[in-house]
């Protein structure tokens, strides 16, 4: 079989599927005709979860050395002093 089995014969065969996993052919089964789930080798799971950690600590970075404003610059979101907003009446009859 290829890399795509229904959940019986991943069960019935699922050594080979494991097998075939661990070689490095990463293997989906289905459940009432929809994929739902892949099973991978423990290699490949690792190599996705670092990427996933790269991925949050370079977007943590990114943020991190992202530019700062100039000191006098500081105050433009003081949130003590916000923006006073004034409304006005409206006559919605006709």
């Amino acid at each position: 079989m290829g890399n795509l089995w229904t959940l019986q014969d991943a069960k019935n065969k699922f050594s080979a599927v494991v097998e075939a996993a661990q070689n490095g052919k990463p293997q989906r089964v289905t459940k009432r005709g929809v994929e739902a789930v892949v099973v991978l080798s423990t290699a490949d799971y690792e190599r996705l979860v670092a990427l996933d950690v790269k991925a949050d600590d370079d977007f943590l970075n990114h943020l991190l050395n992202a530019p700062k404003l100039p000191d006098d610059c500081q105050n433009l979101f003081d949130r003590e002093d916000p923006f006073e907003l004034q409304g006005r009446e409206i006559d919605f009859r006709d």
